[in-house]
């Protein structure tokens, strides 16, 4: 009973992942070759590409047994700090800055930025040429240290890094016929059906014996027990009925049961396509998945094209609905996909896809990686969602959890096969001690396919255009990222806490997504800032389109906890633009993670409890809510401004959301005794008060709309992506910041008091400049103090700008100007209301 080695050895005997590549005379330390294919098929076998069936045969529902329920119908001039970024940010901010330094500057960048097409292209024309899709061979990983020389100092990790890569990209075509194969996995394991039955595969070395159970056999251990080969594959195969009709009928239960080293068990299959919870039950049930033809949701509409600017609404399907209950599919695709889409997002991200058996998880603890959520509705009502989406022109992103598993032995992968290895690591590496869930070894070739086969699944099966990576910094350190203050020393980045294992698999996880899906979309939520991130793979990078900017939101709690009189504007500027150059970011001021309970959201670090008491127009206003709704607005605003490449924003929050986020829940006890009461499991806070942010006499709409019009100014605009940015003043005594992003001049008067007649801001256009964004205007909650109509004549330089032109800034009040030949009469008439 041989068991397929892992892939890469991480260093077991020094706790953590290798980071030096074995020296070229020496034999100790190299990694072992994987072995071929578990399956031992070669390319000629009976999975070669050509021998793909999709829907073959429809399969027939079994009366009483259908369980499944009812569904209702760039060019970036911000860098980092000089520990962790090759250019200093005072390139891009000191005034003192020529025209003709910035031309030079500029078409450097250009450059890059072309060679980044071109390879786009390429990547391109391999996706759309006919035949099977593959992915472009590795390049040679050696751009990133032009990009950055900083990192000639740390070449031989990175070098070995990339080695490591190439060998498996290597072994993966030798043995699996490529990624593009390796990836479709799916349908080698877990139930496929052919013109003749249903085969079953599962890979659990651990097991002894193994039978699969379910509603069509009665249970019976002994029907249809499955035989193993050398490398822990289990298989069966069930002919079809006499009619021909499909051994499992579509929406019985199933289950495998195997005797293990921990004793007889009963297990939901690792590579089910849905799973639900029987009313009153506690574990989950596996459900064959074979619907009827007439049932299955077939795409109308094409996938949108991956816009220059994305901006993100952050969403949950659950908890959207303004009614304390769990939402649907269908009602979220009805009701909340028009929202998104008027209020100007072009890119909707899904959270707790993936099934998860505890709901206040937040779908964080999957414990199926590839069955959609049953609480929400079926398979076919997600499908039918992110078609709606498309029609409307919407990316879908899911949020996929590859960082770790739900620490379930009854519904997930921990303790499958009755070992505590099996898809993880062994011993406490193995366990994520602040999560209590389980640790993949990311270096075993298993893991590997069942992971990478995921990221296809969702991406093929369903048609969504990208994903958010959820715990990135997790996977790429042993040490997770906890309790450690990351500062941009390299060291911090390339040294033995770093996982190698883990950074390689998403390498080669990029590789995969933008080979066979170049439109889509990948964004890894990183906090440690690990210089090469989000540059391609080819050129030696992490792959990511996108860092998830998260210091940002960091910042700005930090700085709820003092007052606005105290804040430092170039602290504001230098958080906003600390990042790496060309590498993009999505930036939020808050996101899901502000709104959980514990936590609190800005709009309740500004004003708190008289939210409840003075949102309503009729009613006067307080000092506190003037100044929350003002600040909240601003720090939007200038997070959009300033912050990156994208942006997100989660579900309320455009309007201010008074409450938290508290899923139902019952007391319980911790293993350090600790008692934390429940919630009675009311869903009361595990919701969206959509209608507060609609209803046109309470202040919150005015927030709302000023979200709005920010999303719709960038969408004509797209000030996020333009190439030109340049920051001429951060004037402390004033509380003023005015920076260009375009032809745009954004002009920041955080001052309590203070207004300023006949400010002078600089700018790198001449001409006439009229309002295009007014955060005091009064149909976002303002005072009316700024005449919209007012044109701007520019004249002499300021501020080391060519020209520059006056202005009337109120205290705690927003501005964006354009030049008035950019802006249409109907869009001038529109911002004078």
């Amino acid at each position: 009973m041989a068991v397929a080695p892992a892939l890469a050895v991480s260093g077991a005997a020094l706790g953590g992942a290798v980071v030096r590549a074995p020296r070229p005379t020496g034999g100790g330390g190299e990694r072992r070759r994987p072995s071929p294919s578990l399956l031992s098929f070669g390319r000629a076998g009976p999975f070669a590409p050509g021998s793909r069936r999709r829907g073959a045969v429809r399969a027939a529902a079994a009366s009483g047994k259908v369980v499944v329920p009812e569904g209702e119908n760039d060019g970036l001039t911000s860098s980092a700090d000089s520990a962790s970024a090759q250019f200093p940010s005072d390139e891009l901010e000191v005034p003192d800055i020529t025209e003709d330094q910035m031309e030079s500057s500029e078409t450097m960048i250009g450059a890059l930025e072309a060679d980044a097409e071109a390879l786009n292209r390429e990547v391109l024309r391999s996706a759309l040429q006919d035949g099977p899709r593959t992915v472009p061979p590795p390049g040679d990983g050696q751009k990133i240290f032009q990009i950055d020389s900083m990192l000639n100092g740390y070449k031989y990790h990175l070098e070995y890094r990339y080695s490591l890569y190439r060998r498996i990209r290597s072994d993966i075509d030798e043995h699996e016929g490529g990624l593009e194969a390796f990836s479709r996995s799916y349908e080698k394991f877990g139930f496929n059906r052919s013109a003749e039955g249903v085969t079953y595969r599962e890979w659990a070395p651990g097991a002894h014996s193994a039978a699969l159970v379910g509603d069509f056999n009665n249970w019976d251990p002994n029907a249809d027990r499955m035989s193993k080969n050398d490398f822990g594959v289990w298989e069966v195969f069930l002919p079809n009925n006499a009619d021909g009709s499909s051994p499992i009928p579509h929406g019985s239960r199933v289950k495998v049961r195997m005797d293990t080293p921990s004793g007889i068990k009963d297990s939901i299959p690792a590579w089910i396509k849905y799973s639900v919870q029987a009313p009153g039950a506690i574990p989950y049930d596996g459900i064959y998945y074979d619907p009827p033809e007439e049932v299955k949701h077939v795409f109308k509409h094409p996938q949108p094209k991956r816009p220059k600017s994305l901006r993100i609404y952050e969403t949950h399907v659950g908890m959207s609905s303004p009614e304390p209950k769990i939402n649907t599919y269908a009602n979220f695709r009805d009701d909340v996909l028009p929202r998104i889409k008027k209020l100007g997002y072009n890119a909707v991200q899904i959270m707790a896809i993936q099934e998860h058996s505890y709901y206040g998880s937040f779908g964080y603890h999957v414990t199926n990686f590839f069955a959609p959520s049953s609480r929400f509705g079926t398979p076919e009502d997600l499908k039918s969602l992110i078609d709606r989406a498309h029609e409307l022109g919407l990316l879908v992103l899911m949020d996929v959890v590859h960082s770790h598993a739900s620490s379930n032995t009854l519904d997930g992968l921990n303790g499958f096969d009755g070992t505590d290895t099996h898809y993880f690591h062994s011993g406490p590496r193995g366990h994520h001690w602040m999560w209590d869930s389980r640790l993949f070894n990311y270096g075993h070739w298993e893991v590997l396919r069942f992971l990478l086969s995921n990221a296809r699944w969702w991406l093929e099966e369903y048609k969504f255009d990208g994903f958010r990576f959820d715990g990135v910094t997790s996977m790429m350190y042993t040490h997770h990222g906890l309790q450690v203050a990351f500062t941009g020393n390299f060291n911090e980045y390339f040294g033995f806490a770093t996982d190698v294992d883990a950074v390689v698999y998403l390498m080669l996880m990029n590789d995969l997504v933008h080979g066979l899906y170049p439109e889509a979309v990948t964004i890894g939520e990183d906090v440690s800032g690990m210089p090469t991130f989000a540059l391609p793979v080819q050129d030696g990078g992490v792959g990511f389109d996108y860092r998830l900017h998260m210091a940002v939101a960091d910042k700005w709690i930090e700085l709820m906890k003092q007052s606005d009189e105290s804040w430092k504007m170039a602290d504001i500027v230098h958080t906003l633009t600390n990042r790496r150059w060309l590498e993009k970011c999505v930036t939020y001021s808050e996101s899901h993670d502000q709104a959980l309970v514990g936590d609190k959201t800005i709009a309740f670090w500004l004003m708190d409890k008289d939210m409840y008491d003075f949102m309503a127009l009729d009613r006067p206003s307080t000092p506190t809510i003037d100044r929350g709704i003002a600040l909240h607005k601003m720090i939007r605003l200038i997070t959009m401004g300033l912050g990156g490449e994208g942006y997100l924003n989660f579900m309320g929050n455009e309007f201010g959301h008074p409450e938290w986020i508290d899923f139902p829940r019952g007391p319980q006890r911790l293993p350090s005794g600790k008692f934390i009461p429940g919630n009675n499991n009311s869903y009361d806070k595990c919701r969206r008060r959509f209608d507060l942010g609609d209803a046109d006499y309470l202040r919150y709409h005015g927030m709302q709309e000023f979200d709005r019009a920010m999303q719709h100014v960038e969408e004509k605009y797209g000030f996020m992506t333009d190439e030109h940015q340049y920051i001429s003043r951060k004037h402390e005594e004033d509380k003023v910041i005015v920076f260009e992003k375009g032809d745009l001049v954004f002009v920041f008067n955080f001052h309590c008091n203070n207004s300023y007649f006949d400010y002078r801001v600089g700018c790198r256009r001449s001409g006439v400049y009229k309002v295009v964004l007014d955060s005091d205007a009064g149909l976002f909650g303002g005072f009316g103090r700024i005449h919209h109509t007012a044109e701007h004549f520019t004249d002499g330089s300021h501020d080391n700008r060519p020209h520059s032109f006056s202005v009337y800034t109120p205290s705690r009040t927003c501005v964006v100007y354009a030049p008035a030949d950019t802006i249409t009469p109907e869009e001038s008439s529109e911002e004078s209301k």
